[in-house]
């Protein structure tokens, strides 16, 4: 993919469309593009995480405790919990087709976040996001426990 192209996909995903061209071409270093074959696992629910990932085409299955509980497809990340307090994989994720990922380390994710601070913000929104849509499924489950 030209450079150009690789700048206008990443400005099309959610996670990113707000950076200016500058920011794209800061992200654009710090990920490398990967290729991942129908059925492998990117991460194991419990291993210590070291990258986070963001889905630039196919689809995975998130799992947790063995059980399928979203899928994700072009657009979504995954993997930025562990990357950011270096804890264990809350999640196994699937990939259910062929994908292409771009994947940050850790390394690179801070330093990212030290150079395009918007991109903090984006995260944090995204992650209150998940936060309260797993809060609503909980209390789906659970319908007498109150969530705030």
């Amino acid at each position: 993919m030209s450079s150009t192209a690789y700048l206008e996909h990443l400005a099309s995903i959610h996670l990113f469309n707000s950076c200016n061209q500058r920011e794209l071409t800061k992200i654009a270093r710090a990920t490398d593009e990967v290729s991942i074959a129908s059925g492998k696992t990117l991460m194991n629910q419990g291993e210590r995480g070291r990258e986070a990932f963001v889905v630039v085409s196919g689809e995975a299955s998130i799992q947790i405790n063995g059980n399928t509980v979203a899928t994700i497809g072009p657009g979504d990340h995954v993997g930025e919990l562990a990357l950011l307090d270096g804890g264990t994989r809350t999640a196994t994720v699937v990939a259910n087709t062929d994908m292409e990922l771009l994947v940050i380390s850790q390394r690179a994710f801070f330093a990212l976040l030290d150079e395009v601070p918007g991109l903090s913000r984006k995260i944090l929104t995204s992650m209150a996001t998940m936060v309260r849509d797993l809060d609503s499924r909980l209390g789906a489950l659970d319908p007498s426990s109150a969530h705030a």
